[in-house]
């Protein structure tokens, strides 16, 4: 009897990595020869893991980080959150000038996040670090004025009005203003060292859970509910995977993959991310 290979996965809590890895959770994909284990823990948290201290052999991060782990991760081709004319919303209690962000402290979902690239390319800002879980906590710092206003990514930023606030900026509206590309948020990681054979395995199981969600929505977004989590109603969460759990998720497609090569080259140039190689996609 032949001994499965296991494959551990760290993934953020929210419902588009969840939906994605579904199908792997549940076993109703094919995985020959592979045993997935599927965890979770805060954006921020990820890409720190991914830097060296969480052992899995795939690891979602943001876009922003995969300079700083180029050498021992290679991008899967699949699993990524784009945002296609939208991305992270920039939140106040009140409304906000562009000019008045200039040394404004900003909440942002951590300092390695895409998020923080982006709004570090449309302004200068005093970050401060508001981690993502619990969802309540960003809201309760913008009540208490610990922040003059924050960047949402994720679900917050389908239910920040129902908190009173103003939307300053979307981060993703501004990026294609800037690019004419969508703006890669997120993306899926896999070891190099596992090689080529065991990546192109471990890529295709990911690929068709990935596509069993696609396939299977409704059952997905009822199981998603089942979840605690902010999004409450099927049309939340209906809402919330047609922008980043959609048929940019199952492939980059070429002009997302175009534009992580320029949100890499634009951080370089600015001085936030380190210069890297252009990023090789696996298969």
């Amino acid at each position: 009897m032949s001994t499965l290979q296991r494959v551990r996965c760290a993934v953020s809590p929210d419902a588009d990595d969840l939906f994605m890895f579904r199908a792997l959770i549940l076993g109703l994909v094919p995985t020959p020869g592979l045993d997935f284990v599927v965890q979770t823990a805060d954006t921020d948290a990820l890409n720190r893991l991914a830097d060296g201290s969480l052992d899995a052999e795939v690891n979602a991060i943001s876009v922003a980080w995969y300079p700083r782990i180029a050498d021992r991760w290679q991008l899967l081709p699949h699993g990524g959150s784009v945002g296609r004319g939208y991305g992270p919303v920039l939140v106040a209690p009140r409304p906000l000038s562009l000019a008045e962000l200039d040394g404004a402290r900003i909440g942002v979902p951590g300092l390695s996040t895409t998020a923080r690239l982006v709004m570090g390319l449309a302004a200068r800002f005093q970050p401060v670090v508001l981690p993502i879980v619990p969802p309540e906590r960003v809201f309760q710092a913008l009540a208490a004025g610990e922040v003059d206003a924050a960047v949402l990514i994720h679900e917050g930023r389908l239910t920040f009005q129902e908190h009173g606030l103003h939307a300053i900026l979307d981060l993703g509206q501004w990026w294609f203003e800037q690019t004419g590309l969508p703006l890669p948020l997120g993306g899926n990681v896999i070891r190099r060292d596992l090689g080529p054979e065991l990546i192109e395995r471990i890529s295709q199981a990911i690929r068709a859970s990935i596509r069993h969600g696609l396939e299977h929505r409704d059952e997905a977004i009822d199981w998603l509910l089942q979840r605690p989590g902010p999004l409450t109603r099927p049309e939340q969460v209906d809402a919330y995977l047609e922008l980043y759990a959609n048929q940019d998720t199952l492939d980059y497609g070429e002009d997302g993959r175009q534009g992580i090569v320029e949100l890499l080259r634009r951080g370089a140039l600015a001085g936030l991310v380190p210069a890297c190689a252009t990023p090789d996609f696996a298969p």
